[in-house]
């Protein structure tokens, strides 16, 4: 195999392009170009046609070969014009060049409603069949040898499980990475790609679809030639410079539906009162709409039918319910060639950063080590096998899971998930006179059980003066919040924070796996929300965020109905679960925050019982966690004995 360039050439569509090239620099992307002239047959603006007559704008990438070769097809709501600005963008170019090269077809596509492709775009680019007849349109290239593989990242990887449940006989493998936005419902998680989080909306997308929503499309007449597409492009700024907009101001905007009119930017699905083609806006949605399940999610009750490696980190956004799907698939998946080949590698890293991992990584201001590794021959090791035909040492050695140890710094290997010899252990809260009010109360975390402590602690929470979000596991979100791990001190030196922490640990503790939470919580309020957050405590007091999560009272009985609480009445709350895998080394401290809010991380909850996404004000609730031999309130680790 020839020299392979890095990931971030690689997945040439995980994200919008950067800027162009400097100054300098267009003399060597036009060469780079002209090289990969010299090798590929390139096809630019190809109208694929689907099974209702649109037409999806494609590029074509092949060797200069008579054989029929295998693709790589990637397919995303982004413009991948060769051109930005006038200039050559060189990783598009490249990308193209290292898959050539390899003996495949490249080839990518543009969502429905995107750029050049005709249409309607929703999010994810439904209809589902899309992506299926794209697939019988490469199969029947004389250039195919019949056999496709899906990859990318973020939104180039989020579609491809809708895909994989349509079981294409074309489809012969895939690399979903940060997929968890195509994720629905699985394993108890109800999401909605990432829309929810314990009934709590987040609010990646707001600032997301602001931007993806602001674009110009041409409009061209039915006659005009690929050649004519071509040369406009060249030309065509499709992607204008959007206003700029402070999004950790713009998030405080009431109401919530109200947000991006505030910036003045499209509603879009957003907000558009007009129905779209998955079910109306999407701000307006229930966890249990059946929206959700006419575009582009994956949910349980669906097929699936592709040997996968899905790439995971444990600082994106939703590690938790992305292990839920590889578990689900590896059990559920009719075909047992299909349930024995799913394999999962967990980076600690944030979105689609894998290959930014260096020597020293450091994620946020935590150090996590040396975390570097050769996805690119692990990518190419798996698509020869699966499109080639090849054999591979690579999968040959594959490990079922794959995951990296934070505090030990170091890639562990499973063959299950959690890992083997995992036992879950409780972590009981518990206070003292102090009470467990900030890092300077004297809340306790304890697998003893609660003892002889007050039943409970309270905190006011104020959706005027919410728990500021300080880093965590987040993409997408404009600015407003730095993915990764922070020293959390400035937030849990507030009264609305309760903290509970263990003694200092006499021996290692490895905590690798779903982390399951349990809290007994009263409210005069007759809704809020609950929030937990795990932390790694160093001996000289900086406490590092792992996971976080969060949890919606009126969905206490399942997400398909709404319960009201009342005062002075105690309730269970199964809180959503988290996951991770970190080493609490001898001498630190296994920590716990809770709270009522993480913003901007999460919506505020107004604490009204209302809809919150329509109203302009909220009131203070003051909310109480209990922590007694009645109302045992717990964490549950899954701590590994090795």
């Amino acid at each position: 195999m020839r020299d392979l360039v890095p990931l971030s050439a690689l997945l040439l569509l995980l994200l919008p392009p950067g800027a162009p090239p400097a100054m300098g620099q267009e003399d060597v992307a036009r060469a780079e170009l002209r090289e990969l002239r010299e090798i590929a047959e390139i096809s630019r603006k190809v109208l694929v046609p689907m099974r209702d007559g649109v037409g999806l704008s494609t590029t074509i990438y092949r060797p200069k070969t008579g054989d029929p070769v295998p693709t790589v097809f990637v397919r995303t709501p982004y413009n991948f014009n060769w051109y930005r600005e006038g200039e050559l963008n060189r990783r598009i170019i490249r990308d193209a060049m290292e898959w050539v090269s390899d003996g495949y077809a490249l080839v990518v596509q543009n969502e429905r409603g995107r750029y050049f492709s005709e249409g309607t775009w929703d999010i994810l680019g439904p209809p589902l069949t899309d992506g299926y007849d794209a697939l019988s349109w490469i199969e029947e290239q004389p250039w195919s040898n019949g056999r496709v593989g899906t990859l990318g990242c973020s939104s180039s990887a989020e579609w491809q499980m809708g895909l994989a449940s349509l079981d294409h006989p074309a489809h012969a493998a895939m690399v979903p990475q940060g997929f968890g936005a195509g994720v629905g419902e699985v394993g108890g998680f109800h999401e909605q790609g990432n829309w929810y989080r314990g009934g709590a909306r987040q609010m990646l997308f707001y600032t997301w679809l602001y931007g993806v929503q602001r674009m110009h499309r041409p409009t061209f007449a039915d006659d005009l030639t690929r050649e004519e597409r071509v040369r406009v492009s060249r030309f065509w700024d499709l992607a204008p410079d959007s206003p700029e907009v402070d999004w950790e101001e713009a998030l405080w905007h009431l109401p919530v539906e109200d947000i991006l009119e505030n910036v003045r930017g499209p509603h879009g699905i957003f907000a558009d009162p007009k129905p779209v083609a998955t079910g109306g806006r999407m701000i307006a949605r229930a966890p249990d709409d059946p929206a959700w399940h006419e575009g582009g999610l994956y949910h349980e009750g669906m097929g699936f039918g592709v040997p996968s490696l899905w790439l995971m980190s444990w600082y994106d956004v939703s590690i938790s319910p992305n292990l839920a799907l590889f578990n689900h698939v590896r059990s559920a998946a009719d075909d047992p060639e299909v349930r024995r080949n799913q394999h999962a590698l967990v980076a600690p890293v944030t979105h689609c950063a894998f290959e930014r991992a260096t020597e020293e990584t450091v994620v946020g201001e935590r150090s996590v080590g040396d975390a570097r590794f050769d996805y690119r021959r692990m990518i190419h090791g798996w698509f020869d096998y699966w499109l080639k035909g090849e054999e591979s040492a690579v999968v040959d050695t594959m490990p079922r899971v794959r995951f990296y140890t934070m505090g030990e710094n170091r890639w562990q290997t499973s063959a299950e998930w959690p890992p083997e010899d995992t036992e879950m252990v409780p972590y009981y809260l518990a206070s003292g006179e102090q009470g467990a009010n900030s890092l300077f109360g004297d809340g306790r975390l304890t697998p003893d059980g609660p003892g002889a402590t007050p039943d409970a602690d309270s905190l006011t929470y104020d959706p005027d003066n919410p728990v500021p979000s300080l880093g965590g596991n987040v993409c997408c979100i404009g600015g407003a919040i730095d993915a990764g791990s922070f020293d959390q001190r400035p937030v849990e030196s507030r009264q609305d924070v309760l903290v509970f922490s263990t003694a200092p640990l006499e021996e290692a503790v490895e905590v690798s796996g779903t982390i399951e939470i349990t809290l007994f919580v009263s409210s005069d309020a007759p809704d809020t929300d609950f929030t937990v957050k795990l932390v790694d405590v160093h001996p000289d007091g900086t406490a590092y965020n792992l996971v976080e999560t969060i949890q919606r009272a009126r969905y206490r009985e399942g997400y398909d109905r709404e319960a009201f609480m009342e005062e002075g009445r105690v309730y269970e709350l199964e809180v959503s679960p988290m996951s991770t895998s970190n080493t609490f080394a001898e001498g630190h401290r296994i920590r716990i925050e809770v709270s009522s809010s993480n913003f901007p991380r999460f919506t505020r909850n107004l604490n009204t019982g209302g809809e919150n996404w329509s109203e302009s004000g909220g009131v203070t609730a003051r909310n109480a966690v209990h922590h007694s031999e009645e109302h045992p309130s717990r964490i549950v680790l899954p701590v590994v004995r090795r």
